[in-house]
């Protein structure tokens, strides 16, 4: 079973910035898409960014032009540059394969992003 392990969370003002890495364990990263999700308290967990194999992303609109997602497969590790940061993107952010649209590996512990006003 791959293993995932998120780092990089902190607490920062808003307009700070931030770089989360995820370290997977096993042999088949490079052949994934990898995704950054996150979850606020009493919400549902929800995709922030994915990138492909081939290095195809995909963000959703509240983060694009301030979220950048990227991958080292040599690593087994993917990113999350965040930029511009707001209080609304206060949550615990997860990594995750994702596999016709949904999560393929045990959940990680997570990384704690807090974004004071």
């Amino acid at each position: 079973q791959v293993q995932l392990v998120e780092s990089g969370g902190g607490l920062v003002q808003a307009g700070g910035s931030l770089r989360l890495s995820c370290a997977a364990s096993g042999s088949t990263f490079r052949f994934n898409t990898m995704g950054w999700y996150r979850q606020a308290p009493g919400k549902q967990r929800e995709l922030v960014a994915s990138i492909t194999s081939g290095g195809s992303i995909y963000s959703v609109d509240s983060v694009k032009g301030r979220f950048t997602i990227s991958r080292d497969n040599a690593k087994n590790t993917v990113y999350l540059q965040m930029n511009s940061l707001k209080p609304e993107d206060t949550a615990v952010y997860y990594c995750n394969a994702i596999v016709l649209g949904r999560s393929r590996w045990s959940w990680g512990q997570g990384t704690q992003v807090t974004v004071s006003s």
